[in-house]
């Protein structure tokens, strides 16, 4: 690994632009190296094993990822730059929020690559998945997968019969501001966001006395998997919130609402249902 970072320098401090290892663009892709969570599930969601090159390690934790069970098929990368060279892949798909000295390598030395921008909203996911089904040479599997998506969106329009007022709440504070992702999730599920009635919103801020003002009907907490506890669950298991919510409280994977992919309509469905239970 040292070695073929050592080599990416060299090639970048004799200004070379386009060095005979860097593959040239290709129409369809055959080996795909994502190097960002969100990305990878969407890559993962296009292409079969065998034309991925690599996703990043974090798309195997099933607390942030959707697509863990399929990311344990194929190799994975820690987002550097040697293990682009070390893996030649045709295509790098990166994030918005990958590393910007990766990013600004691979472009100087002229590495095919795109950038995918963060999904806030339905429509984003659309136009990423879109991006990147054309990128790999998978325009139809990718209107299949914005299809599914719509159809399940679709159908949990309309299962909503009524609409609870829900508090996006934990030991980070209140989520799911007006305009993000976990806000979109929330509404397509049939709920009434009670962030949205907030004056002066301030993210993360684990406010008890406003969650008891807002008295929301049911609270939604993110579940991390992770091992031990931390200060922040002091807050999501204060006494008083245990007791008011008791019966109400609801725990998703952070994975429905961290990444835009076109499994988000599982997830409307799934947040639906327990809404409903």
């Amino acid at each position: 690994m040292r070695r073929a970072a050592a080599s990416l320098v060299l090639l970048l401090a004799a200004g070379c632009s386009r060095p005979a290892a860097v593959p040239a663009a290709s129409a369809k892709p055959l080996r795909v190296m994502s190097v960002n969570q969100c990305t990878d599930q969407i890559v993962l969601a296009l292409l079969p094993p065998e034309r991925i090159a690599s996703v990043s390690w974090l798309s195997r934790d099933p607390a942030g990822s959707l697509m863990a069970g399929a990311a344990n098929r194929v190799p994975v990368n820690h987002g550097q730059a040697e293990e682009v060279l070390a893996e030649a892949p045709d295509l790098v798909v990166a994030g918005s929020f990958t590393t910007p000295a990766l990013r600004g390598m691979l472009k100087r030395i002229g590495w095919p690559m795109i950038e995918v921008d963060h999904s806030s909203s339905f429509d984003d996911i659309r136009r990423t998945v879109r991006q990147v089904a054309a990128a790999v040479g998978e325009p139809a599997r990718g209107e299949a997968l914005i299809a599914g998506m719509d159809a399940r969106l679709a159908e949990a329009a309309r299962r909503s019969v009524h609409h609870p007022r829900v508090a996006a709440w934990d030991g980070s504070g209140f989520g799911a501001a007006s305009g993000t992702l976990y806000d979109a999730v929330l509404t397509a599920a049939g709920a009434r966001n009670v962030v949205r009635e907030m004056g002066g919103y301030s993210y993360g801020r684990p406010d008890i006395e406003t969650l008891l003002k807002l008295a929301p009907d049911l609270i939604v907490q993110g579940a991390a998997v992770r091992a031990g506890g931390s200060l922040g669950d002091e807050i999501t298991n204060h006494r008083v919130v245990r007791e008011r919510w008791k019966g109400r409280t609801l725990r998703i994977p952070q994975a429905y609402y961290v990444c835009g992919t076109p499994m988000i309509g599982e997830a409307v469905l799934r947040l639906q249902a327990e809404m409903a239970a």
